[in-house]
């Protein structure tokens, strides 16, 4: 499993097949390995070398900010964004036929090596590998946080331009740390995150767009942020979320369902917990009826936002107890997978992040904000977002976790499920297409 928890290649944010964002001799890290995917998974009693042949190549057209504006073209009505001007090459490159009406789902922290390396827990899942559209893996976001990808799906642009850059980053109007869940002591939501969503391009075509979850998540910050645009329905029961989806795609358009219980169990119990799988075995079959449901020629698309690995309790590196760490530190935001360090304003960024790479050497990737935009992690940057990015970004390798516990709870810092780096675990997605 080692290779598939090491630092991966930054995708670039294009509709081409470039693949040049990441130069390792830029950083003063030799960036670890990229990832293969041919290693032995011990633990699972999988090799992955002995699954059908993933797609290796990661480009702009294969990643999360393209599924909506691919989806827009597979039902006629064609949206481009900032950086994705060609929806239907979009959807040539994954693979989307067209359909009057199509149902995108985002299952919460579900990544594709998760998923397949617990493949004999999801009999509807695994009956959709069978196209070979679906065996190929799709990146998302850095870094690969629920509030980044959230904003990146829903615009279909990058984190550069939403403004949301991590769990927590820098209010430029107070100068304070916000949280971008519950947008706690954040920007409001519609003044942060400018880019129009592709649900609201769709609506102002006057397409149908209906968005399916938990009653709560119906005009909350991070809703209005990054799904903004369609018309919600709420349900407490996982059951008539997927039949109101169903239903909803009756009509032509598009309709959104989000299923969040494996990321909060990942969080909980960790990815490889029977929990996990129990709760991962629940999804597959919600996901099962909502393609009986559906009526006849609906295009399902399954994606999520992130994946996940397990932490590692002695890889854990605890900034409130190594003084060189916090020195010239103003301010730790981020998570403990992808941490950005605001410095003081005397401090030089450059001597911060050559005290990290000294302290956690191939425990992390270092990189200063400079470093990490040249090489493309957050995509085109605004000039308005880039003093909301840390000025050290660092990105966890293998199971390592970088916490604060003078910030944190002490169960903030002991999750056993952990995501927000750049590994293949947590970056790679699953696309799954199903015609029904």
């Amino acid at each position: 499993m080692k290779q598939l928890h090491g630092i991966i290649p930054t995708v670039r944010y294009d509709d081409g097949f470039g693949n040049d964002g990441f130069d390792a001799a830029k950083t003063g890290h030799d960036g670890g390995e990229t990832a293969g995917y041919g290693d032995r998974a011990a633990d699972s009693g999988i090799d992955p070398a002995d699954l059908p042949p993933a797609e290796l190549h990661r480009d702009g057209r294969l990643h999360l900010s393209s599924v909506l504006p691919a989806v827009s073209a597979a039902i006629g009505h064609p949206v481009g964004t900032a950086i994705h001007h060609d929806p239907a090459r979009l959807r040539d490159a994954l693979g989307l036929p067209e359909a009057r009406s199509a149902i995108v789902v985002l299952v919460d922290g579900l990544g594709y090596w998760n998923l397949r390396l617990r493949i004999g827990h999801c009999p509807y899942m695994r009956s959709l590998l069978h196209d070979s559209a679906n065996l190929r893996p799709i990146s998302t976001c850095a870094p690969s946080t629920t509030v980044a990808a959230m904003a990146a799906f829903g615009t279909g642009t990058c984190p550069g331009l939403t403004g949301m850059t991590g769990y927590t980053q820098r209010n430029t109007r107070t100068g304070e740390l916000s949280q971008l869940i519950q947008f706690k002591n954040a920007i409001d939501p519609h003044e942060l995150q400018r880019q129009p969503t592709v649900f609201e391009r769709l609506s102002g075509q006057g397409v149908r767009v209906t968005s399916c979850g938990l009653p709560k998540f119906a005009g909350s910050p991070l809703t209005e942020a990054a799904l903004r645009g369609a018309r919600y329905i709420g349900d407490m029961r996982p059951s008539a979320r997927v039949k109101a989806a169903a239903e909803a795609a009756r009509t032509p358009g598009l309709t959104y369902l989000y299923i969040r219980d494996v990321d909060k169990t990942g969080h909980a119990d960790g990815w490889e917990s029977p929990q996990w799988t129990a709760v991962f075995e629940r999804v597959d079959g919600q996901l099962g009826q909502l393609a009986r449901q559906a009526p006849k020629d609906t295009l399902i698309v399954i994606v999520a936002d992130h994946g996940m690995v397990s932490a590692d309790p002695a890889a854990r590196v605890d900034i409130a107890q190594e003084p060189q760490l916090s020195r010239d530190v103003a301010l730790v935001g981020g998570e403990p997978r992808s941490v950005m360090l605001y410095a003081q304003p005397d401090a030089d960024p450059e001597d911060i992040a050559a005290r990290w790479r000294d302290r956690l050497g191939d425990m992390a990737l270092v990189r200063t904000r400079r470093q990490a935009i040249d090489q493309g992690m957050f995509g085109p940057v605004d000039p308005r977002v880039e003093p909301m990015i840390g000025d050290v970004l660092v990105s966890a390798a293998q199971g390592t976790t970088i916490v604060d516990s003078r910030i944190q709870t002490d169960k903030a810092t002991r999750l056993p499920g952990v995501h927000g780096s750049q590994t293949a675990m947590e970056m790679d997605i699953p696309c799954l297409i199903d015609l029904v």
